[in-house]
């Protein structure tokens, strides 16, 4: 296969950033979750209070999956096959869809073709890389839970979930980018069998547990690591990526580069985008509504649960003590619902920077060089994109704090919790603009370092989940916007989401004076 070799080099370069950033963050989550367990359920009695609490909470079993070991190798395996093993299918997806119908759309690949290229490489070229990081992924769970003593057999067990779940996605994007003309299109249909998938195994087991098994992602948890572990599920596995992969080959054999199975639908005959906001509105729309929706569900489930979060905590004091400090408030169920809301702070601001650098990926491929040759200012299209990222945020946080608010206040039977969790939501929106204003300063200033607002996200998770606990300076703490909203509900209110407001318009005001100096591309 001619140029394979090439292509993989020249992939693992554009990824060197990308691939250590999610392998690292992945790695950190298992390190995490591995040493926080082992510590705070050291006792038999401390872990079966979590069995039989959050292990019969439907909400718990929608959002994790069900718990089928009482030891702290089983409580990590649930913690971790319930939600980061899509991560792992997440990034599979990505590293695909970037190195295939990307480069078609972008017209590189039609460039590379031009070559001593054979037509197969590129997809086979993506494929090997993301198959080198699934296996590097799951080497290095494997080797980080074994080294924190939780058990061998299981770690590894563990560790091929990861692998083997990231290669299952691997093997769908290379199906959909088949199908779709557009790497965008290709990205929403791989995203849309994950999130399916993540749904199928929620309503199983939460319900008709038989429905799970319909669900790669709920394959992994059936593997059930150190709980007499199942290697003959791995044959599941296989068996879906095999014809996956002979599918994506034979159509990509048939079909002209730069088309897909599934035309596009022709645009109406008369424009109906008459300004730069229209515009940004079509561009941003699909990935604002699956994000409200993830938040919507997991607010559900989080809210539902608040009530009995004491009870399943039991006698622990340890862990008491680190939600308490996490969340600012002696009452553990306040606590928990201001730990949890900053969660969704901080995952609300990777939206915000998700939607400010688009403005980043319309000028990389040409999109915004046509549209600013118009009478369109460049003002104007910026802020735009920055209305959406902006008005997006609240949306997203709405849709988090409004369900738990509901959940919450149909256990307590007080309608007054709705607006105490949905205030708690919406004082973390300053924040989150914080993080998509240095988004904006870096796109404007340093376009080329414009990934690094991802890297002030992950400075901020890191500060916020581990500084509390850990008691380091207050120095460090502060760099986060997030340590100084106010931890609702519980604390008391403060004026900090008006002045992180006037620091995000300073920081964008910057990036946006910037923009209008440099030159587009």
């Amino acid at each position: 296969m001619s140029g394979l070799r090439e292509l993989i080099r020249l992939a693992l370069k554009r990824d060197r950033v990308f691939l250590p950033a999610w392998l690292g963050f992945l790695a950190f989550a298992v390190v995490i979750t591995g040493s926080s367990y082992k510590s705070l359920y050291d006792t038999p009695r401390s872990r079966a209070e979590v069995v039989h609490g959050l292990g019969d909470t439907p909400a718990t079993l929608a959002l994790y999956g069900r718990i089928y070991a009482d030891s702290v190798g089983g409580l990590v395996a649930w913690r971790l096959l319930g939600i980061s093993v899509a991560l792992a299918g997440l990034m599979s997806i990505l590293i695909v869809v970037r190195h295939t119908r990307a480069e078609e759309e972008s017209g590189r690949a039609e460039l590379v073709g031009a070559g001593v290229v054979d037509r197969r490489a590129p997809l086979t070229a993506a494929l090997l890389v993301a198959a080198g990081a699934n296996v590097a992924l799951g080497a290095i769970v494997a080797v980080a839970l074994a080294a924190l003593g939780i058990g061998v057999a299981g770690s590894i067990a563990i560790g091929i979930a990861f692998a083997a779940a990231g290669a299952m996605f691997a093997a769908v994007a290379a199906v959909a980018v088949q199908l779709a003309v557009f790497a965008r299109s290709a990205t929403a249909i791989a995203g849309a069998v994950l999130a399916g998938a993540y749904l199928v195994r929620a309503i199983g087991d939460a319900g008709p547990h038989w429905l799970s098994w319909l669900s790669p992602l709920g394959w992994m948890q059936q593997l059930r690591p150190f709980a007499s572990e199942r290697w003959w599920v791995l044959a599941l596995a296989l068996a879906l990526i095999v014809p996956l992969l002979a599918t994506a080959f034979t159509i990509l054999q048939r079909r002209d580069l730069g088309a897909g199975v599934i035309a596009p639908t022709p645009g109406p005959a008369h424009g109906e985008l008459a300004t730069p906001l229209q515009l940004a509105w079509r561009l941003q729309r699909g990935p604002l509504a699956g994000w409200a929706l993830g938040f919507a569900i997991v607010g559900l489930a989080l809210g539902s649960i608040a009530s009995d979060i004491g009870n399943v905590i039991g006698d622990s004091e340890s862990v008491r003590k680190a939600l308490t400090d996490l969340g600012g408030s002696k009452d553990l169920s306040d606590a928990y619902l201001a730990t949890s809301i900053t969660v969704f702070g901080l995952i609300a601001s990777l939206y915000a920077v998700q939607a400010i650098l688009r403005l980043r990926a319309e000028e990389t491929a040409g999109h915004a060089e046509m549209l600013l040759a118009t009478a369109t200012p460049r003002r104007r299209w910026v802020l735009s994109h920055v209305a959406i990222a902006a008005g997006g945020t609240i949306v997203l946080l709405l849709a988090a704090g409004l369900p738990a608010g509901v959940a919450h206040a149909a256990q307590e039977s007080d309608a007054s919790q709705i607006g105490r969790v949905l205030a708690a939501a919406l004082v973390q929106v300053p924040a989150a603009w914080v993080l998509g204003g240095i988004a904006l300063l870096l796109f404007g200033v340093a376009p080329r370092a414009g990934a690094a607002g991802w890297g002030a996200v992950a400075l901020c998770v890191l500060i916020g989940e581990i500084g509390p606990v850990a008691d380091v300076g207050d120095w460090l703490l502060d760099i986060s916007p997030f340590t100084h909203v106010p931890r609702l509900p519980g604390g008391p209110m403060s004026a900090a989401p008006l002045t992180l407001a006037v620091i995000a318009a300073a920081v964008a005001g910057a990036g946006l004076f910037g923009f209008r100096r440099r030159d587009v591309g």
